[in-house]
């Protein structure tokens, strides 16, 4: 057993840190490594597919299917260019106004799916203002990630946290961390402005031309849209609902998205399978499999009895040394796969009789969604922007980013260790 543990630890290393590198797409290097695990025999193959959280899975293909379906109708082009109407074509009202509808739109729809939507429409009103894109792409990142803490579906690490742990249901994720992300998101605007305002001037004539667009011309389908947003407020409202409903989070999203497909017709269907991000769900695939060889080999059980140790089972100590932990680690490497590790570790520190392991969870989850914005590579929506912006012509740096995004990412972590303290420890 113990061979197979140095085994397990060796091929876990080497994946990561081939994922951390980027030479390999990150989605055939976990399934590598996960295969890996079964063929050496680290796991028998009903073992990995019994650590396979299909709960996960389940939710992120029902929301993306849900998802684009609806931006089909033009309804989130509509939106963006409403809202800089409304901001009077100001650049700095625009960004400020992105950046509440990215947090907005993250919290119920998943970040990295509200980032693919947004970027579009992002570039567009900066090339009819001729102001550069990057800050307002920055923002919108930083953004996403404090958005998509509030809520069980915002962050891929939530959705994982929300389907170990039962008793976390989506009404319990809002009422615990949508008030701190909401308190980051105020703090946070004033200092965008202050960071940017100086590099997006424009003119009186360019401003005009933003008000002159009609943005009820980007509705595209006016009966698809009454469709979508039907389906989509269901699926809320079952999200709320699900724990008294006694139903799984991945089911209400399914129920949803095959509901839609239902009421679209056949011909949606295969458009909106191809839209499906089927590498991100094969990547998580991998990922459970890898960590399963550490679970299965008793790795995560010492790690857990490690950091006991380190904190003396102490609740208060315990809780903020994840949250610190979690927001360093995940400004650094991509915050899933420190999230599919950290699980069973706390889940193992309650076996190891840690009582009262709500906080930990709440500092998981702030660590890993707020420490996504602490680098480029810290958080898929990152990722998938700067890919965006790349293919526009406009490269995010990794240093560039850095400059923003670590101190933001410090200061909001200050305001969760207050925010965990005073609301759980004290």
């Amino acid at each position: 057993m113990e061979q197979q543990a140095i085994w397990a630890i060796g091929i876990f290393l080497v994946i990561y840190a081939l994922i951390i590198s980027e030479k390999i797409h990150r989605t055939i290097i976990a399934m590598i490594g996960g295969l890996i695990m079964v063929t050496l025999g680290i796991v028998d193959q009903e073992t990995a597919l019994h650590h396979i959280d299909f709960n996960t899975l389940g939710l992120l293909i029902g929301m993306m299917i849900i998802v684009s379906i609806t931006a089909d109708t033009g309804l989130f082009k509509f939106i963006a260019v409403w809202a800089a109407k409304k901001s009077k074509g100001n650049p700095v009202r625009i960004l400020i106004a992105l950046a509440l509808i990215t947090a907005i739109g993250s919290a119920f729809l998943d970040n990295v799916t509200t980032v693919l939507l947004m970027v579009p429409v992002t570039f567009s009103i900066t090339r009819q203002l001729r102001v550069p894109p990057i800050p307002f792409l920055l923002t919108q990142i930083i953004a996403s990630n404090v958005g998509g803490t509030a809520t069980l579906i915002g962050d891929p690490p939530n959705i994982m946290i929300g389907s170990a742990v039962k008793e976390l249901t989506f009404m319990a994720f809002i009422n615990n961390l949508a008030p701190v992300a909401a308190l980051v998101m105020i703090i946070y605007i004033p200092i965008f402005v202050l960071l940017f305002r100086k590099q997006i001037q424009t003119t009186p004539e360019l401003t005009k031309s933003i008000m002159d667009m009609n943005e009820k011309e980007l509705i595209a389908d006016h009966k698809l849209l009454r469709k979508c947003l039907t389906v989509l407020g269901l699926t809320i409202v079952g999200f709320f609902l699900h724990q008294s409903l006694h139903l799984e989070s991945a089911t209400v999203a399914l129920v949803g998205a095959f509901l839609l497909l239902l009421l679209t017709g056949e011909h949606m269907m295969e458009a909106a399978f191809t839209k499906v991000e089927w590498m991100t769900i094969f990547f998580f695939v991998g990922l459970f499999v890898l960590v399963s060889g550490l679970i299965e080999t008793g790795v995560i059980a010492k790690l857990a009895a490690q950091a006991i140790e380190l904190t003396n089972g102490n609740v208060i100590a315990t809780s903020l040394l994840i949250l610190w932990l979690s927001a360093i680690a995940s400004a650094f490497l991509d915050n899933i796969p420190f999230v599919a590790t950290m699980i069973p570790m706390i889940q193992e520190m309650g076996n190891m009789g840690v009582s009262n392991l709500e906080p930990v969870w709440w500092s998981l989850a702030l660590g890993a969604c707020l420490g996504g914005n602490g680098s480029l590579i810290g958080a898929s929506a990152n990722l998938i922007v700067a890919g965006m912006s790349g293919k526009e012509g406009h490269p995010i740096k990794f240093l560039q980013f850095f400059k923003y995004g670590f101190p933001l990412m410090l200061i909001s972590i200050v305001i969760s260790t207050f925010y965990i303290y005073i609301r759980y420890l004290m």
